[in-house]
């Protein structure tokens, strides 16, 4: 018998939901200085994409996609990071990391840069239903 799907406690902790897409629930994570998604495809003990079959990884990727364009619409990306790293937390899953010149890492990477700025409600609210609208 197979386990369900049950998102892992720091990655609900860290973010908020904002879109079920066809595989993956995508939540927007509670960093204001960077505007980032993380794409979580909804099966359970997934740690790799090639732990996948070829459909589903192909699902993934467009949603991946849909995901980035819909960020970068938003709110004006110069540039997208997009990473599949699993080191603290092994369940499946992908970030899609907003990034301008001005944010306090450019040009390196986000983890550990400046400390965590969480969101104000009004601008998180406001922020995933404008999200939300351009992935529904």
């Amino acid at each position: 018998m197979s386990r369900q799907f049950r998102l892992d406690p720091r990655l609900e902790a860290d973010s908020v939901f904002v879109a079920a897409l066809d595989l993956c629930d995508v939540r927007l994570m509670n960093d204001a200085a960077y505007p980032w998604l993380i794409l979580v495809p909804r099966l359970a003990d997934v740690i790799e994409i090639f732990d996948l079959d070829n459909a589903t990884r192909h699902r993934l990727i467009d949603e991946i996609a849909r995901a980035g364009e819909a960020l970068r619409a938003t709110v004006g990306a110069e540039k997208l990071n997009i990473a599949a790293l699993g080191n603290q937390v092994p369940q499946l899953h992908v970030h899609v990391i907003a990034r301008f010149r001005t944010d306090p890492a450019w040009p390196g990477p986000v983890w550990g840069a400046a400390p965590r700025r969480a969101y104000g409600a009004d601008e998180r609210g406001e922020l995933i239903e404008r999200l939300a609208d351009r992935l529904t």
